[in-house]
């Protein structure tokens, strides 16, 4: 705070009693002169009234008696206060033999009485301007000599609500006024904008276009290709092979719950006997692992490769001796690395026999195939061809292409694709697992395919000595056209009949020899 402004003490007028300064006594001390007190002009009052609200006689201060008296007071005492209001406003007690503080303020001005007490108030009080009549005015120092303190940070005000705003007066009309004018100006700029946007779009279109109609999507019932991949895909793996810089791919279907994949041999075939060879199986959501070979056989074009995996997805096994032409199928693989491929059609025929091109394997079969029109590509080897009903009834081996003619070739599908019947691989896939190797029967001949006016076969070129067409009494020249109940139509068939039959069976096999039909009983033998 500031100094206080004084305004002048004006000077008083002497009273009629009050003497002279020239009657003053001057201290010795050599100080100028003290004014002494104005002397009291008391007014003569009523001697009714002063019976009622005078001091009694002999009392020249409070009403109460005086101390050490045992006169009874002449007024009557209040009551002493209830002890709750004593407790709450009283004074404080001090406990022991303590004197209880008193109120009454010191008798001499600046000091206290004597015996060391600290006075009640500042020693030089006397020179308070505040306190001297007669100091002059003047200006005090500002309110605040430093830098003023920072503002205490303000929490967030109260929310108005759109009722205190319009009619609440809390909010200044022009206010308003500029606030709706804000608002007209934006809502018509967002018009213009929007109708030039509406008219550059309608420039691109047609006026009144024809637009197909989008019927509800179709479900996707049991039965359906959707629903065949959804449960048929999990078991399919894409094989990778590996060997130095060099690589192939092809697919698989697990067939086991103990990790074993069943597969084309001249998938594999490359990885036999490699120094640095590795082949993996890719999942269908990405997990690679190592597999290993468990066997192969290059006879049928089938092997089976084992991996680690816990309790894999395992493909349903149906049956192909039911297949009929016209069968939908769906063939499941990886072409071209593409992994988790679907392509549908149907059975074009069963039982064709179709001689398999090694591609550089060692597979040297002929198989008894499903011919299906579902697209197969290369990459798709060992992968499965599924039925109506998502079982496996075929292992895709084959196409036939304008380029190459097997799928590990570069050419494309064009609709004639090949696959070895299931019921034929499980019996291969179920003699590699438990030996890892297969027998095959054999009938000892090298034909080849002949066709004329009367019949179509497989004709005797040579004989291999102390085979079992030679002990049956085949001779070369000799016209295969039947093995038990299977007419022989060429040299692939041929193949295709004995390796039906196990080692060690007899069978009936009808020639023609120079255009007489003979019957021989031939004992096949073991590869």
């Amino acid at each position: 705070m500031g100094s206080p402004v004084r305004t002048p003490v004006q000077e008083r007028p002497a009273a009629m009693n009050e003497p002279s300064p020239a009657e003053e006594p001057v201290p010795a001390d050599g100080e100028p002169p003290r004014l002494g007190p104005r002397p009291l002009s008391r007014p003569v009052v009523d001697e009714g009234i002063a019976q009622v609200f005078g001091r009694p006689e002999g009392v020249e201060g409070g009403f109460a008696s005086p101390p050490g008296s045992t006169a009874a007071p002449r007024t009557a005492l209040a009551p002493p206060p209830h002890a709750a209001l004593a407790v709450a406003f009283g004074r404080p007690e001090l406990g022991g033999d303590a004197p209880a503080e008193s109120l009454q303020r010191p008798p001499t001005n600046g000091h206290g009485p004597a015996g060391g007490d600290e006075p009640f108030w500042d020693a030089d009080a006397d020179r308070d301007p505040w306190r001297d009549p007669d100091s002059t005015v003047a200006l005090g120092a500002p309110a605040e000599s430093g830098a003023s303190a920072a503002e205490a940070p303000r929490g967030p005000g109260a929310r108005l609500s759109l009722r205190e705003v319009l009619f609440g007066r809390r909010v200044h009309p022009r206010a308003l006024a500029v606030l709706a004018v804000l608002a007209l100006l934006v809502g018509a700029a967002g018009g213009l904008v929007g109708r030039y946007t509406a008219e550059g779009a309608a420039s691109l279109t047609e006026p009144d276009p024809t637009i197909t109609q989008a019927l509800p999507g179709k479900e996707r019932p049991p039965g359906s290709v959707a629903d065949i991949a959804q449960r048929t895909v999990p078991a399919v793996v894409s094989i990778e092979v590996r060997v130095g810089d060099q690589g192939g791919s092809g697919s698989g279907v697990v067939i086991d719950p103990s990790g074993y994949v069943l597969t084309n041999n001249h998938v594999v075939s490359a990885a036999v006997g490699a120094d640095g060879a590795s082949i993996e199986a890719i999942f269908h959501d990405g997990t690679r692992t190592p597999a290993r070979i468990v066997g192969r056989d290059p006879k049928t074009d089938l092997a089976v490769v084992k991996v680690n995996v816990a309790n894999p997805v395992v493909a349903t096994i149906g049956s192909s001796a039911g297949l009929a032409v016209g069968d939908g199928v769906i063939a499941i693989g990886s072409p071209f690395g593409l992994a988790g491929t679907v392509t549908d059609g149907i059975v074009s025929a069963v039982n064709r026999p179709v001689r398999l091109d090694g591609g550089g394997s060692d597979t040297n079969a002929v198989i008894d195939a499903i011919q299906t029109d579902a697209a197969i590509n290369p990459g798709n080897s060992g992968g499965p061809l599924v039925d109506s009903t998502g079982a496996v009834v075929g292992i895709n081996t084959a196409i036939r292409s304008l380029g190459q003619g097997d799928t590990g070739g570069e050419g494309g599908s064009i609709g004639l694709g090949f696959a070895i019947p299931i019921d034929s691989a499980r019996v291969i896939a179920d003699e590699l697992i438990r030996t890892g190797v297969v027998k095959h029967a054999e009938i000892g001949v090298n034909a080849r395919s002949v066709s004329d006016s009367t019949s179509d076969g497989a004709q005797v070129e040579n004989v291999q000595a102390g085979g079992a067409a030679a002990k049956a009494g085949i001779v070369e020249g000799d016209v295969i056209v039947k093995v038990g109940d299977r007419t022989i139509g060429g040299a692939d068939e041929l193949a295709v009949a004995v390796s039906e039959r196990k080692p060690g069976d007899t069978v009936q096999v009808q020639v023609l020899r120079d255009g007489r039909p003979l019957s021989l009983p031939v004992v096949l033998t073991s590869d």
